[in-house]
């Protein structure tokens, strides 16, 4: 992906400090070649999956990014939340630069960045329960330990996603819930946390035609909610 396939997605610019700033980010994979290239002095090669992208956002803006497939997308978004190191470039979020930190640093800073993946059925541990799976960061992060109250905030939090009576679903396993209900689960752990930055990759092309609206609409709610 190169700087000119991205595209600002809002209506109308947001005012204020940008909460997430890049600048020429760049993501660069190194390939090993075959063994017989090994034999022949040729280890391996590179691919530049990012290549130079600057974007700003800004508290409540959507900024959408568009391209074919493989031109690095999930890269860029897995990068800006340190999934992937960046090899080039500047990341700033609320002013601090992140390129570069190593995991332990990186880690408060997930409070603020959360991402909600393309296939929700490979984002679930199938062993937890929805509640236990929504629960988990605030359990990770050591905001809440006490079980009932880990319950009540994921009670909340699939209330607000829409996952009705919340209570129904906290014991349920991720293969009981439809592919819809499995990715509101996942946008319900993303929330729970009160991020600044929620990134979507391709959070409804693995749905069913007949919901992807609708998750699309919650997405939107939410974004004018918090």
């Amino acid at each position: 992906m190169s700087v000119d396939d991205a595209q600002g997605g809002s209506a109308a610019v947001a005012q204020g400090e940008p909460i997430v700033e890049l600048s020429d980010v760049e993501t660069t994979y190194s390939v090993r070649g075959s063994f017989v290239d090994r034999l022949r002095g040729r280890e391996s090669g590179q691919v530049r999956a990012v290549d130079g992208i600057s974007l700003e956002l800004r508290k409540g803006e959507v900024l959408g990014l568009v391209g074919e497939s493989g031109s690095g997308k999930t890269t860029l978004g897995r990068t800006l939340l340190g999934l992937v190191p960046a090899t080039g470039g500047s990341i700033k979020v609320d002013g601090e630069e992140i390129a570069g930190l190593s995991e332990s640093q990186l880690r408060p800073l997930r409070r603020k960045l959360q991402i909600v993946f393309q296939d929700p059925h490979a984002s679930l541990n199938p062993a937890l329960t929805i509640g236990a799976l929504v629960s988990d960061p605030l359990r990770f992060h050591g905001i809440e330990r006490d079980r009932d109250k880990l319950r009540e905030h994921a009670i909340a939090a699939l209330e607000r996603v829409g996952l009705t009576p919340a209570a129904d679903f906290l014991d349920k396993y991720p293969s009981d819930l439809s592919g819809g209900q499995k990715q509101r689960a996942v946008i319900a752990r993303a929330i729970i946390l009160d991020p600044e930055v929620l990134v979507a990759d391709e959070p409804v092309s693995m749905l069913d035609m007949s919901v992807r609206a609708k998750i699309l609409q919650l997405m939107l709610e939410l974004k004018e909610e918090l």
